[in-house]
C-alpha cells in the first residue's frame, strides 16, 4: 500500500502570538507538526503495520518545515518530500495546486491529512486537493478501516457520527480521537537521518507562477481587542434582568 501524508509545520499551540508590521513574528517561536496532521501520520503508520507498504510525508512550506518532516520520519515514515519555493503563496488554492502537481506524478492508494491546520483553520486544502485529483474525500475521520480495495470510515458529524465507505484511492482527513500519536524513539531518530529526503520547487513540478496565483488576499491581520472588565449586577433578579437587557441594547448592541 502506497500511503501519502499531507503535513504542515505550525506554531506550537502554547506560543503567544505577536504581530509586527501586520505579520506574525516568528522570532524565538517553537514550531511543531500541526496536531491534526500528527494523527494522520500515526494512522498512516498503523495502516502500514497492518497492510505493509510505504509511508511518504509531504509538506509545502519554508525550509524550516524540514524539521517537522524529520520528526515524522523518526516516528516511522519511510520518505519525506519538502516542496519549498518562495514563489508559492499561502493561499489554500495555490497550495492544493502544488500538492496536486506532485501527487499526479506518484501512485497513491491512500492520502491522509489533518482535518485543518491550527494556524489558518480553514480546512480547505485537502478538499480542494481531492477535487483536483478526482478522489473521493471524507473529512473529520475518527476511525478508518481498509479492506478489499475500500475504506470504511467513521466521521464526526457535529455531535453525531456517520459511517461511509469509499473506493480506493481516496483522501481522508483526521479528526481528534482517531488515534494517539506515538513519540519518536531514539532508534527512530537515528534511522531518520538515513531515510530519503527530497526537496522540490516549482520548476521540478512544472508549474508556472500563473498556475498558482492566489484566489484570496489577506487585507489585514490584527489581534482581537483587549477584553474589558466585567460588571456585577446588583439588586433583585428582576432589577438585574432589566439592567442586563439595557446593557445588551445600549453598550453591547447585541439586541
Amino acid at each position: 500500500m502506497n500511503i501519502f501524508v499531507l503535513l504542515k509545520q505550525t506554531f506550537d499551540t502554547e506560543e503567544k502570538i505577536v504581530i509586527q508590521d501586520g505579520e506574525i513574528s516568528e522570532d524565538g517561536v517553537k514550531f511543531i507538526i500541526n496536531p491534526y496532521d500528527e494523527y494522520a501520520v500515526e494512522e498512516a503508520l498503523r495502516l502500514k503495520e497492518l497492510h505493509g507498504g510505504q509511508v511518504t510525508v509531504v509538506s509545502v512550506g519554508p525550509q524550516r518545515s524540514a524539521e517537522a518532516l524529520r520528526t515524522a520520519l523518526a516516528m516511522g515514515a519511510d520518505e519525506a518530500v519538502l516542496i519549498s519555493d518562495e514563489r508559492i503563496p499561502s493561499d489554500e488554492y495555490s497550495l492544493s495546486v502544488v500538492l496536486a502537481a506532485y501527487l499526479h506524478k506518484v501512485s497513491a492508494d491512500v492520502v491522509l491529512g489533518g482535518n485543518f491546520s491550527v494556524d489558518q483553520g480553514s480546512g480547505q486544502v485537502a478538499v480542494r486537493l481531492a477535487r483536483l485529483l478526482n478522489l473521493p474525500h471524507v473529512s473529520s475521520v475518527t476511525k478508518l478501516e481498509i479492506a478489499d480495495g475500500k475504506a470504511k470510515v467513521l466521521r464526526d458529524a457535529e455531535g453525531d457520527a456517520e459511517t461511509i465507505e469509499v473506493t480506493l484511492p481516496a483522501l481522508v482527513t483526521a479528526q481528534q480521537g482517531l488515534n494517539e500519536p506515538r513519540y519518536p524513539s531514539l532508534p527512530g531518530i537515528m534511522k531518520a537521518k538515513k531515510k530519503p529526503f527530497h526537496q522540490l520547487g516549482l520548476s521540478e513540478l512544472g508549474l508556472s507562477d500563473a498556475e498558482i496565483a492566489p484566489r484570496t488576499e489577506r487585507i489585514s491581520l490584527s489581534l482581537p481587542p483587549q477584553r474589558q472588565a466585567g460588571q456585577i449586577l446588583q439588586g433583585e433578579l428582576k432589577e438585574q434582568a432589566a439592567q442586563l437587557v439595557s446593557l445588551l441594547r445600549s453598550d453591547a448592541k447585541a439586541i
